[in-house]
């Protein structure tokens, strides 16, 4: 595949983390950079995949990453490396089990366990892809929808993202979704060719599982991205990979919100190949707060 080579490769540069064997304690150290960018706090979905790839570090290279948990503590200071810990909780007999954290200044800003398995055969079942979505080729790209926008997030949106993101659902970036229905689904693969390791397309899948799993949950209530006030973080994170696959070919995102309450939307996702296979799982429950919602 031919494409942006530039942003494929900051993805891989933070996923590239230095090890410190030095100061290991009961943790396997390693230490992660924050590519420059406009946000005041770090993207959740690099944490993640950082601390998937500090995990992998320290597990035999038959075992691939199946599932995580997670909690997102504190905001990430993107001026800043990210270190993380990792404890070895357990290595069975076909299983690997790893508890990360992710600190910056002595605290840290997200928690995981992650579990890592050898290949083994059992029995095979998934969800159908539940509806034929248009071609990623002929959808609009998100440089094509905002990239026209005098507006820094806009302008790293369009252009600076490793993943090219392609709207099946009509996008919310400026106006909300009229039908107000919590679904949506995209159209996702890196900007350019990624290399032949599993574990980097295992934890790219989840840097990338973050970008839009709460927007079903502004969806269902008709707001858009650009809401007056609108103030959205992501609190805790699961994500399960059934199959292997490859990020830089195309995988459709199909989102759904079951609910929200309390400040809270839960948004969960499905990836599917072209073939419509599913190859993994996700759900995210995030604050959403809205001036309008303030005390009084």
């Amino acid at each position: 595949m031919t494409g942006d080579l530039g942003t494929t490769q900051i993805l891989l540069d933070l996923l590239d983390l230095d090890g410190n064997h030095q100061a290991r304690t009961d943790e396997d150290i390693f230490v992660g950079q924050t590519p420059r960018q406009n946000r005041n706090r770090v993207f959740g979905g690099q944490v993640l995949a950082q601390s998937i790839m500090a995990a992998t570090r320290t597990v035999d290279a038959t075992r691939s990453v199946h599932s995580l948990h997670g909690y997102f503590l504190r905001p990430g200071d993107p001026n800043q490396n990210i270190t993380f810990g990792v404890q070895r909780l357990r290595d069975g007999r076909s299983f690997s089990a790893r508890r990360v954290h992710a600190y910056q200044n002595g605290e840290p800003i997200l928690s995981m366990i992650a579990s890592f398995q050898e290949p083994a055969e059992g029995l095979e079942h998934h969800d159908p892809m539940p509806f034929q979505a248009p071609d990623p080729e002929s959808l609009p790209t998100t440089a094509e929808l905002v990239g026209h926008l005098n507006h820094p997030v806009a302008k790293e949106w369009a252009f600076e993202r490793p993943f090219d993101v392609r709207h099946v659902t009509e996008p919310i970036y400026l106006e909300g979704d009229k039908n107000k229905v919590a679904d949506s689904a995209v159209w996702l693969r890196t900007t350019s060719a990624m290399p032949d390791d599993l574990a980097l397309h295992r934890a790219a899948l989840a840097y990338a599982s973050d970008y839009v799993l709460l927007e079903p949950v502004l969806r269902a209530h008709g707001l858009a991205w650009v809401h007056q006030g609108l103030s959205i973080a992501s609190l805790d994170h699961a994500m399960w990979w059934h199959q292997d696959f490859r990020v830089d070919e195309w995988l459709l995102y199909v989102l759904h919100s079951p609910s929200a309450s309390s400040a809270r939307g839960l948004g969960t996702g499905q990836f599917f190949n072209r073939d419509g296979q599913l190859v993994a799982t996700v759900a995210q429950e995030g604050m959403v707060r809205l001036p309008e919602f303030g005390k009084k």
